[in-house]
């Protein structure tokens, strides 16, 4: 992983400085950057809400005397809970960009690198008295990096088409391969990946009726005799975790000549099924899954791609519900509770950088406990 590295938090708040503060001038007392910074420092501690995070502030304030300004003291969690709910999220997550480069490791392989895109719901953020229903969050995460890289906030799950667009058009993909849940396949989409210089794999599902059909139809067809016709390439692996066995065999072959709608689907030059047994708790548990995808043939890269596409599932949004108990929180504000799924996001993505012996949630837990281990997530030098 690569190493971040800041002179001290002076240099942290300079991610900042061009953020337009959106509090009322009139009885302003802390400065923006300062009220970020705790924030920040306070979720990767552990923190989950404004409370929390006033209350590890004013736990901690002797450390952060030491690198704030602080010109009125600690700031109370009330003032967290107002910042919170007046930043604008993609301005406050426009900030983050230069660090999440600087976290983003540097190494001279070919390989393209992947980019998981897929939606979450914040379960209990909804708000019956006002008839909302639970946040859904749409999130790109560099796979290769363990780094979340952006997030858009939608009122519904089925507004996820609309989301991934936009999503697309704030991260840079090119070079990159982009893998998407059936949700986002749409001829849009893959349309605006590859003019965008990346590539996609997208799973298929009901929601491209005819072409999924069409793609289960030859696999099916071709499984009969093993892929003896057609220059098929197969791939067998088996992985643990989370208590749960997977043996999962992949399949990958070039598009048919003739395949139904092949020609609206930019560059599209090979399909994929991913055939998955799980056994976990003593029951067993199949999943069959089609793939539409603009990379060339390459079973284990396409194996590789499908299993990366997973991890969004086993180490964002596993980690977002058990670690930084993301289900758990009740927060009713939208704006709210999206930039504290931000922080959260881009906690994780700092704590995934640390090349220590400890799982994420023991990181998070020292990092609460030992404010020199914090310092070291946070890329500040310790004397």
């Amino acid at each position: 992983m690569a190493e971040i590295q800041f002179d001290n938090v002076d240099s942290i708040l300079e991610e900042f400085k061009d953020l337009e503060d959106p509090r009322s001038p009139i009885n302003r007392r802390h400065p923006l950057g300062d009220l970020i910074v705790i924030s920040i420092v306070a979720v990767i501690a552990g923190a989950d809400g404004p409370t929390a995070i006033g209350t590890w502030a004013e736990n901690n304030r002797e450390w952060l005397e030491k690198q704030l300004t602080l010109p009125n003291g600690i700031p109370s969690h009330d003032t967290f809970d107002r910042l919170l709910r007046a930043l604008k999220p993609t301005a406050f997550q426009s900030c983050f960009e230069t660090w999440i480069v600087r976290v983003l490791p540097t190494d001279d392989s070919s390989d393209p690198k992947q980019i998981a895109i897929d939606g979450k719901a914040l379960r209990r953020s909804h708000d019956r008295s006002k008839g909302l229903g639970p946040l859904f969050l749409v999130s790109a995460w560099a796979v290769d990096a363990g780094v979340s890289l952006g997030q858009l906030a939608t009122e519904e799950k089925t507004n996820e088409i609309t989301a991934i667009p936009e999503l697309i058009d704030q991260i840079e993909i090119e070079g990159s391969v982009v893998t998407i849940d059936a949700a986002g396949c749409q001829t849009a989409i893959a349309d605006q990946i590859i003019k965008a210089k990346g590539n996609y794999v997208l799973a298929l599902k009901g929601n491209q009726g005819n072409l999924h059909q069409a793609v289960q139809e030859y696999v099916i067809e071709h499984m009969e005799n093993d892929f003896a016709d057609i220059p098929a390439r197969k791939y067998f692996e088996r992985l643990k975790g989370h208590g749960r066995v997977d043996e999962i065999t992949y399949y990958q072959m070039p598009v048919p000549p003739h395949l139904a709608n092949k020609e609206k689907w930019s560059r599209l030059k090979t399909i994929g099924v991913a055939i998955r047994i799980s056994e976990s708790a003593g029951k067993t548990t199949s999943d069959v899954r089609y793939y539409i995808c603009s990379v060339p043939m390459g079973v284990k890269k396409f194996a590789a791609n499908v299993r990366g596409h997973w991890a969004i599932e086993n180490t964002l949004h596993w980690c977002l519900d058990v670690t930084f108990r993301e289900d758990e929180n009740r927060v009713r504000d939208r704006t709210s509770a999206n930039n504290l799924a931000w922080l959260k996001r881009f906690s994780l993505s700092l704590l995934e950088q640390q090349n220590d012996k400890y799982s994420i949630a023991m990181r998070r837990r020292v990092a609460g406990w030992n404010i020199n281990y914090l310092a070291q997530v946070l890329g500040i030098p310790t004397v």
